[in-house]
């Protein structure tokens, strides 16, 4: 039960934090197509988790993790590619980069430990 705690504390601290850099794509840098696509994703994966948390079945609780993970994995591109062109700087890159390869970890982890409990 404690890497679920985990995952939501950590799922919903990373979505704020995708919120504000929307903003601030959206107002500073005048990026709004990217980080409309980095706002969809990146909030998506806290919402699957909490949907996991009252799964019908553990396949269910498998199932929505697996889509949070896809959601993450996607987020993970749209900041490369706003990297690369430009939108980030490195150091506003690998802050938040830390904690996008934490939570494709975690959600790794916890999938894989269902799968075999």
């Amino acid at each position: 039960m404690k890497q679920e705690n985990i995952i939501r504390t950590k799922s919903y601290q990373f979505a704020v934090r995708i919120v504000n850099l929307y903003k601030f794509l959206a107002e500073d840098r005048k990026e709004f197509v990217l980080s409309k696509q980095l706002l969809r994703s990146g909030t998506s994966i806290g919402a699957n988790v909490r949907e996991a948390e009252h799964a019908e079945s553990k396949a269910d609780f498998i199932h929505k993790l697996a889509i949070a993970l896809k959601e993450a994995n996607e987020t993970e591109y749209w900041l490369d590619l706003l990297k690369e062109t430009g939108y980030l700087n490195n150091s506003e890159y690998i802050s938040i980069q830390v904690d996008i390869k934490e939570i494709l970890k975690l959600l790794t982890s916890i999938i894989k430990t269902s799968k075999q409990n």
